[in-house]
C-alpha cells in the first residue's frame, strides 16, 4: 500500500522564509524544510497498482502555469491546535488544479470525502493538540507572524508524492512530476 498525494513544490526563497517563521517555536515539531510543500489533493492509501493508474491520468492533466503567495501565518484545531501553518493566498487557478487532480483520481477509482480546502504549508505539528498555556503561547506565537508573507512565485509543475509516517513525523518520496504550461488545457 502506497499513501499518496499530489503537491507543490517551493522555491528556496520561500523555504528560506518559512524556516525564519518556524524561528523561536515555543513548542511541537517543526518540519523539516525539505519537507515544506503545499498540498494539491490527499489520494490516500492504495496498492501500487492503483497509484500506477492515478499517475496515468495525472499525466493527461494540461493547464498553464500560475503564482502563488503565501500571506501569514495561523493555527488549525481551534480550541486545540493541531497544526501551525503559512497560508496560500486564495488563487482560483489552484483550486482548478486541485479539481483537475480530483476529477483524474476519481477516474481510477478513488473515492474522496467532501471536505473544505485550505491551502497551506506546514510550519509545525503538535501531536495531540496543544491546550490552555501552551495553546496560549502558540496562538501568541502565530499572531506575531500574522504579516508573514513569501512569494510570489510561479507553479510549473505539480508533484505525485508517496508520505510515509514515522517517528518523528512523515518521510516524503517523490514519485513523479507533471509539468504545467505545456499543451492544450484539458
Amino acid at each position: 500500500m502506497i499513501r499518496a498525494f499530489t503537491g507543490i513544490a517551493l522555491p528556496g526563497s520561500v523555504i528560506t522564509a518559512l524556516s525564519a517563521a518556524q524561528a523561536g517555536l515555543p513548542s511541537g515539531r517543526p518540519v523539516a524544510p525539505e519537507n515544506f510543500h503545499v498540498t494539491v489533493a490527499f489520494l490516500g492509501e492504495h496498492p501500487e497498482p492503483l497509484i500506477e493508474d492515478i499517475h496515468f491520468a495525472l499525466e493527461g492533466i494540461r493547464m498553464a502555469t500560475f503564482e502563488l503567495s503565501l500571506s501569514g501565518v495561523d493555527l488549525f484545531g481551534n480550541d486545540r491546535p493541531r497544526v501551525l501553518y503559512a497560508a496560500v493566498q486564495p488563487e482560483q487557478e489552484l483550486s482548478r488544479l486541485r479539481a483537475k487532480v480530483r476529477r483524474a483520481a476519481r477516474d481510477t477509482g478513488v473515492s474522496f470525502p467532501r471536505e473544505r480546502y485550505n491551502p497551506h504549508a506546514t510550519l509545525a505539528r503538535f501531536n495531540s493538540g496543544l491546550t490552555g498555556e501552551m495553546a496560549q503561547e502558540m496562538r501568541d506565537f502565530a499572531a506575531r507572524r500574522m504579516s508573514f508573507t513569501a512569494g510570489p512565485f510561479v507553479v510549473s509543475e505539480f508533484l505525485l508524492i508517496r508520505s510515509m509516517l514515522g517517528r518523528t513525523g512523515p518521510v516524503y518520496e517523490q514519485l513523479a512530476a507533471y509539468p504545467l504550461g505545456t499543451g492544450r488545457e484539458t
